[in-house]
């Protein structure tokens, strides 16, 4: 089979492919949820890491959600703007900008919570099996260092 016959090449015999495709989906997904609640799936997993570690620093929430900051400090002025966090100087280190949720951001919780169980069930998965998933692309994903270089064994 000559190399431009391969199937292997086809784009749809891509695990990128798949991959782009897989992650749309479940965005999309999510959009049912998440629209009652006024939230974008980017303001949702702010919401989530918030909950989990509030005040958080701009630049910590960034790298947790892999976004960089043209992206993350936009994103925070529309949800400060719209009532769901604050931000504030450090008073230890006026460079850094923490952010917490109000309380209308912290009244979400049950519901933003909710969401990932609505989208299991939607997917028709267990949590195991999205626990199983997850792991399998967090293992996918570490070979890739913070520059998008493929890191190698020494």
């Amino acid at each position: 089979m000559s190399p431009k016959n391969d199937a292997r090449r086809q784009v749809d015999k891509q695990l990128s492919f798949a991959l782009y495709g897989a992650a749309n989906r479940i965005m999309r997904m999510h959009r049912p949820f998440l629209e009652p609640l006024g939230l974008t799936f980017p303001q949702y997993l702010v919401i989530l890491e918030l909950l989990e570690t509030s005040p958080g620093s701009v630049g910590k929430i960034g790298a947790k959600l892999g976004l960089d900051t043209g992206t993350t400090t936009p994103l925070l002025k529309r949800m400060e703007q719209s009532g769901l966090i604050t931000r504030k100087s450090d008073l230890l280190d006026k460079r850094r900008v923490l952010v917490e949720l109000t309380p209308a951001g912290q009244a979400l919780q049950a519901s933003v919570w909710a969401v990932s169980d609505q989208v299991n069930s939607a997917c028709q998965i267990t949590d195991s099996q999205a626990d199983a998933l997850r792991k399998e692309l967090d293992g996918l994903a570490r070979p890739v260092n913070q520059d998008g270089q493929v890191e190698t064994s020494s």
